[in-house]
């Protein structure tokens, strides 16, 4: 008897997906307070204005240290300019000014343990 005669036949397993039907017709709408459902925006924000602007500030000094200490966060980092509303001009005179200060140890580089 020769080996290439026996064959043995396994019977074919077939896997069967059990998965619920879809209903035909378009997705329902989402509530309103999900995520990307109708009435997305729950409360108004306000734009930020310029506070250099509106006062009229021109000239950001090194030496104004309790103006600066606003514009850097508790760990020492500079605040960006989409949290605080300074306009772009303002926003890059305002970090000279800050590392400025910081060089000449008026500003903490970072925050104390």
């Amino acid at each position: 008897m020769n080996m290439a005669d026996e064959t043995t036949s396994t019977p074919s397993t077939e896997v069967q997906t059990t998965s619920t039907p879809r209903p035909a017709g378009p997705r329902p709408p989402r509530p309103a307070g999900a995520p990307g459902g109708a009435g997305g925006r729950k409360f108004f924000r306000r734009k930020k204005v310029c506070k250099f602007c509106t006062e009229k500030i021109d000239a950001i000094s090194y030496r104004d240290v309790r103006l600066l200490q606003g514009f850097v966060a508790e760990r020492g980092k500079i605040v960006p300019r989409r949290l605080t509303g300074v306009c772009t001009r303002h926003q890059r005179k305002l970090s000279q000014a800050i590392k400025q200060s910081r060089n000449i140890a008026l500003l903490p580089f970072a925050a104390r343990y």
